[in-house]
């Protein structure tokens, strides 16, 4: 009975997993579409400082990618423990 109730779970933990991967996946890709946009419209303001604010970008996209893959291997991870 344990098991029957353990493998009805299952399935419900699978939806969950790969509902919070999708979330993940779309919150990242809006982070790093936000900070494009605020970037490209900062280069049209002050073309002189395009160089800084272009490693301000690329260090804050990557900080955005890396929290947003660290949420997804905990979806994966939480399908095996």
């Amino acid at each position: 009975m344990i098991l029957l109730e353990a493998a009805a779970g299952a399935g419900l933990a699978k939806f969950g997993a790969a509902i919070g991967a999708a979330l993940a996946v779309i919150g990242g890709a809006y982070g790093i579409g936000t900070i494009g946009k605020a970037t490209v419209e900062s280069i049209a303001r002050q073309p002189s400082a395009a160089g800084d604010i272009r490693s301000s970008l690329i260090l804050a996209a990557a900080l955005v990618e890396s929290i947003s893959l660290f949420a997804i291997i905990v979806c994966l991870l939480s399908l095996f423990f």
